[in-house]
């Protein structure tokens, strides 16, 4: 089985064999964090920060541990790497079309040619590079892949592409025996596309995409290789990869999805789980570096899914967005699975001085590695790799094309589901709502616990006119811990309530149920409180006090790695409202709990009533009716929306529910879908308008 040393498994663990001055620029690393000291956090930022804490070590290093022998590996490999493409929204693969190869101009100095060439992905989707190459050229040549990072370079508002900002690499390769294609990123290329999504535009509906611009970057790279290929200058069997920063993490993506690359060299491209996320440092990286995290993988994956081929890891000791001590962590997981293959030599970590930037030592020893493995031989490297051409001589496009799709790729990278088709029987319909089930609970709720906590624990006591009410908290899951309130009529003081509601709320709700509780008088503000012997309120996690900071850049970044732990904020809060409702029901021995909700709370509530049968009616104050407006699970428009999700509340051919709701809509599909499947006389879907007091 492969376990990392306990001194390994958190950022106290300084590596024996590292130089001093390594370990010190380690120790600064570790005191990036986007999260306030603990004198000055709130009681929702601490207890975000310990639920990260234990919810990383529960999926560090997977899923290599367990892996015990080369044949073990061997028998999840090709699941693993089947995962990792569909988390990069891969699955199924692209089809690849015309390449529509392009040489807008060329130049040659100094014993290069450069041609600066467009190709085409996939229909409308552009890639921009600079193709360099040894002025002489006899028989085929290896070829090396170079991936931008983020280095823009844009003059009187022209983009020249981040290809131009790296093109020393480029001259350097062809300088010695190699063709090396260097090309453009989505977003700073000469056509500008978009990375930062979740980062810094709140595109949080890329999130129910399942979609992720490491995917486009991984699938250019895919074409790109096939460009290579189809050179008559260039070796087919020897193709190679690097790249740093954002390009290192497209180096490990192609690398570890396309076996085509036979050796590889990320730089600054690679860190843990616990980095990212206890240690904060995906405040420091946008979107284009992750994949869309279904199945909870950690980051020793990559160079694993690479094993047995030749790969150097190289990095800083000082680099504040890729920790030195994540970094080791990595390499030491990885290097179990080479020595499964008796090809430990083939991985290399090389770690030198210096923060996040390009710099001539880290750039000899990935001339020396792609030398090594792709020419077979070794000799000293004595001349440094410098520009050679202005940026203006490599610009590709004097025009942009027209039919570019880059700018919106977005919206068509990961297709959305289509409507779904009003189900002809009701045996037709349970197998739609069960498949839809299946795919929810493996593709967007994967991260909810296997079970919750148990008990209520009631808290301070107090009465209104006609309540008794009582401060409680429970326990959706370990580590997390909320405050429900319940107001109990006081005529059915002494005996267990027959019927109760659940209402869920958002800060301002919780903020108007919460001063009558404390001031214990006023109106309890739903319509229908008369109807029930008990009222519970219920913030979900991050609502009330447990809400974390709300400026925006944190606030952005921690939702960021609850993705990062293959969870979301808002399919985490179905879960507190499904272990609401049922830690009532069963304290109450009642069967079932009415739920009402506003907004998006209204849409949690939904998605709790298809998993929770202790839930009965719902009244839903202004739902969406499409998840582009939220709330924001992971991959859920890839198969469904919101429509189908209120009919399989509704439609449960085992409990059928009545939803009181005003968005007409959101409930079209569920009335169509009744009245297809007869679901029971009396239990009609009902539209009609509901509002708070």
């Amino acid at each position: 089985m492969i376990k990392l040393p306990p001194e390994m498994c958190s950022n106290r663990f300084l590596p024996e064999f590292l130089p001093m001055r390594f370990v010190l620029a380690a120790a600064v690393c570790l005191l990036i964090t986007p999260l306030a000291s603990a004198e000055e956090a709130s009681p929702g930022d601490q207890q975000v920060h310990q639920y990260f804490q234990a919810e990383t070590a529960s999926i560090t290093n997977a899923p290599l541990d367990g892996i015990d022998s080369l044949e073990a590996w061997e028998a999840k490999r090709g699941e693993y790497q089947q995962k990792l493409r569909e988390m990069l929204g891969l699955d199924p693969w692209p089809e690849k079309t015309d390449l529509k190869v392009t040489t807008t101009g060329t130049i040659e100095r100094d014993g290069i040619v450069v041609e600066n060439i467009h190709f085409q992905s996939m229909p409308g989707l552009y890639v921009t590079g600079n193709l360099y190459r040894p002025a002489k050229v006899d028989g085929k040549l290896p070829a090396v892949l170079y991936v931008c990072g983020h280095g823009r370079v844009k003059k009187d508002g022209i983009s020249y592409g981040n290809k131009t900002h790296y093109q020393h690499h480029g001259a350097w390769f062809a300088r010695h025996g190699f063709v090396c294609l260097t090309i453009d990123s989505l977003q700073l290329g000469e056509i500008e596309g978009k990375h930062k999504g979740l980062h810094n535009d709140k595109y949080q509906w890329w999130t129910n995409r399942g979609y992720t611009p490491a995917g486009v970057e991984a699938w250019n790279c895919v074409r790109a290789i096939d460009l290579l290929q189809s050179r008559d200058d260039v070796d087919p069997e020897k193709i190679g990869v690097t790249g740093r920063s954002g390009g290192g993490a497209y180096s490990w993506y192609i690398a570890a999805i396309d076996e085509r690359i036979k050796a590889a060299v990320p730089v600054a491209g690679i860190t843990d789980l616990e980095d990212h996320v206890v240690g904060g440092v995906v405040s420091g990286h946008c979107d284009c570096m992750y994949w869309v995290n279904t199945y909870g993988f950690d980051y020793g994956l990559l160079p694993a899914m690479i094993a047995p081929r030749p790969l150097m890891i190289a990095n800083t000791d000082a680099d504040p967005i890729f920790p030195l001590v994540g970094v080791a962590r990595t390499h030491l997981a990885a290097r179990e699975i080479y020595k499964l293959y008796g090809k430990a030599p083939n991985l290399a970590l090389t770690i030198l001085p210096g923060g996040h930037a390009d710099t001539q030592p880290l750039r000899i020893p990935a001339f020396y590695w792609l030398r090594k493995h792709l020419q077979g031989k070794t000799p000293p490297i004595t001349d440094v790799a410098l520009p050679k051409f202005e940026v203006e001589e490599l610009k590709v496009f004097e025009t942009l094309p027209e039919d570019e799709i880059n700018t919106k790729i977005e919206e068509t990278f990961v297709a959305a589901a289509e409507p779904a088709q009003v189900p002809a029987t009701r045996a037709e319909w349970e197998q739609m709502t069960g498949q839809w089930k299946q795919l929810l609970v493996e593709k967007s709720f994967g991260g909810w616990p296997k079970s919750g906590e148990s008990g209520i624990r009631s808290g301070e006591k107090s009465e209104t006119k006609n309540w008794q009410v009582s401060s409680s908290e429970f326990s959706p899951q370990k580590n997390i811990s909320l405050p429900l309130l319940s107001f109990h009529a006081k005529g059915s003081a002494g005996s267990a309530p027959q019927n109760g509601k659940l209402v869920v709320v958002d800060d301002a709700g919780w903020k108007k149920w919460s001063a009558i509780a404390e001031a214990a008088e006023g109106t309890l503000p739903i319509e229908d409180a008369d109807k029930y012997d008990a009222i519970y309120v219920l913030p979900p996690r991050g609502i009330g006090p447990t809400q974390w900071n709300q400026e925006t850049t944190p606030e952005i970044h921690l939702r960021r790695r609850f993705l990062l732990l293959g969870q979301s904020h808002d399919a985490m809060q179905v879960w507190d409202i499904r272990r609401a409702a049922e830690e009532i029901t069963r304290s109450t021995s009642t069967e079932h709990i009415d739920v009402e909700a506003s907004g998006e709370m209204a849409a949690l509530a939904i998605y709790a009533a298809i998993f929770e049968p202790s839930i009965g009616d719902l009244t839903l104050h202004e739902p969406p009716a499409d998840h582009r407006e939220g709330p924001y699970f992971m991959n859920v428009s890839r198969f469904m929306n919101l429509p189908e999700a209120a009919a399989m509340a509704a439609n449960d051919l085992d409990a059928p529910r009545v939803i009181h709701t005003d968005n007409e809509a959101l409930m079209d599909y569920a009335n169509r879908v009744r009245e297809k499947v007869n679901v029971p006389v009396g239990l009609p879907v009902e539209t009609q308008p509901v509002r708070l007091k």
